[in-house]
C-alpha cells in the first residue's frame, strides 16, 4: 500500500522535531514490524536514515534495553549492527546499514530470497558470524539489562512458556506431546548458556549475495541458548548445508552437541507458542486468531 500525503508529513515533522531534515520524496514506508514502523528516507543533504516508529507504548521500555545492549555489542562484532542516533520514546533513528536484505515479502505476501541459502559462502558468513557472537563473555553486555537463563532456566522457561498457551489455547493434542518429549528429555538441551542474538532470520540479515554485512533488530537478545540463533537456519536448508554452517561454527570455537541439529528442529516446532506468546501481549484479534490456527492447524 502507498504511502499517504499525510503520513508522508507525519514522518517527516517527527523526523524534523528531532533534528532530522529529511526529504519528504524519499521516504518509504514498511508496514511488517510487529512493535515498530519502519521507514527508510533521505535527509537534504543526501544521507540514508532508518526510522522507527513504537506501535505502542509498551515497546519503549524494551526499546532502551536493546539500545543499551547495541553499545555494547557492537564493538565486538565484524559485522554492522545499528547505530542508534535518535532514541526517544516516540522515535528511534539510525544511519542506514550496508547490504540488502536477505528475505523480503512481496505484496502477496509471499518470501522472496535474495541469495543462495544453500551456497557454501553463506554457510561460512554465517558460522563465523554466530561463532563470534556466542564468543562474547556475557558480562560485557550483562549492564544492559537483557534476559540473562542458565541452562536449567532455559529448559524451564520455555516449559511455561508453552503451560501459559496451553491454559489460553486449545493446542493439537500431538503437539502437546512432541513439546513434552522434548523438554523431559534432557540429552536434547544445552549444558552451557552464550549471548544470543534471538532467531537469526534473513529478513534481518543484509547482505552481499551470500555474505553477511550487518544484522538488524535485536530485540531478543538475551543470555541463552546459543541453538536459538540456528532454528530458522535449521528449518531453512539441506541438512548438508547446516552441517557445513555447524563445521565452520565449531571450527571458529562455536559449542555444540550431539542432539544439537534435532534441538534446532524442536525449537522451531514451538513457533505458534511464541506468536501465541505475542498474541496475549498484545490483545489483537488479528494476531489470536492467527495463533490459533498455528496451535491447532487441523480446526
Amino acid at each position: 500500500m502507498p504511502t499517504t500525503n499525510s503520513e508522508t508529513t507525519t514522518i517527516r515533522e517527527l523526523a524534523e522535531s528531532h533534528g532530522l531534515d529529511i526529504d519528504p520524496k524519499t521516504i518509504i514506508v514498511n508496514e511488517l514490524g510487529l512493535d515498530f514502523q519502519v521507514a527508510i528516507a533521505k535527509t537534504v543533504d543526501g544521507q540514508s536514515w532508518v526510522l522507527r516508529i513504537p506501535r505502542r507504548p509498551d515497546v519503549t521500555d524494551r526499546a532502551t534495553v536493546e539500545g543499551r545492549f547495541l553499545r555494547n555489542i557492537a564493538p565486538h562484532l565484524s559485522v554492522a549492527v545499528p547505530d542508534w542516533q535518535i532514541h526517544t520514546e516516540c522515535l528511534i533513528a539510525y544511519p542506514l546499514l550496508p547490504g540488502e536484505p536477505g528475505l523480503t515479502i512481496d505484496e502477496q505476501g509471499q518470501p522472496q530470497w535474495h541469495f543462495d541459502v544453500e551456497a557454501a559462502e553463506y554457510a561460512e558468513s554465517l558460522g563465523d558470524i554466530l561463532a563470534e557472537l556466542h564468543s562474547v563473555d556475557p558480562s560485557i553486555v550483562r549492564s544492559s539489562g537483557i534476559a540473562e537463563y542458565s541452562p536449567a532456566e532455559v529448559k524451564a522457561h520455555k516449559r511455561d512458556d508453552i503451560a501459559r498457551v496451553v491454559a489460553e489455547f486449545d493446542v493439537e493434542q500431538s503437539l502437546r506431546e512432541r513439546w513434552n518429549a522434548w523438554l523431559d528429555d534432557d540429552s536434547y538441551w544445552p549444558k552451557f548458556t552464550t549471548v544470543t542474538y534471538g532467531e537469526v532470520y534473513p529478513a534481518h540479515q543484509l547482505m552481499d549475495g551470500p555474505k553477511n554485512l550487518s544484522i538488524l533488530d535485536w530485540t531478543t537478545a538475551a543470555v541463552g541458548d546459543p541453538a536459538r540463533d540456528f532454528m530458522f537456519h535449521h528449518a531453512s536448508v539441506s541438512a548438508e548445508a547446516f552441517d557445513a554452517t555447524i563445521r565452520r561454527y565449531v571450527e571458529n570455537g562455536g559449542q555444540v552437541w550431539p542432539k544439537f541439529a534435532a534441538h534446532c528442529g524442536e525449537l522451531f516446532s514451538t513457533s505458534p507458542v511464541e506468536l501465541g506468546l505475542y498474541a496475549l501481549q498484545t490483545g489483537d484479534a488479528d494476531h489470536i486468531e492467527a495463533a490459533k490456527a498455528q496451535l491447532n492447524p487441523s480446526k
